[in-house]
């Protein structure tokens, strides 16, 4: 894939990120290894090229994680709706 639709991509993302700021939203991460953690959060910033989330944790703690909109593109990083589980970006790259 071009660059330059990488970085439209990555703006449509941020876009809509923006748009969902306050809003809960389900995240599922790849961290590797065979490593996936499943959480819910707040999307509380959208900056030019990251994210943040307030994440709840185990027994009521909530922290904050920060991933960056490459990671959506790459499929690194899925979020979705609580409400019917659809992902906010069902299909960002066409093969």
């Amino acid at each position: 894939m071009e660059l330059s639709r990488q970085a439209a991509i990555v703006d449509r993302i941020h876009d809509i990120l923006v748009d969902c700021t306050g809003k809960r939203l389900k995240v599922k991460a790849n961290m590797g290894r065979s490593k996936i953690i499943e959480c819910e959060g707040v999307l509380t910033q959208a900056h030019p090229q990251l994210f943040i989330m307030e994440v709840e944790r185990k027994r009521g703690r909530v922290t904050r994680q920060s991933y960056q909109y490459v990671d959506i593109l790459t499929g690194t990083v899925e979020l979705m709706h609580l409400d019917n589980d659809e992902p906010l970006f069902p299909v960002l790259i066409e093969a």
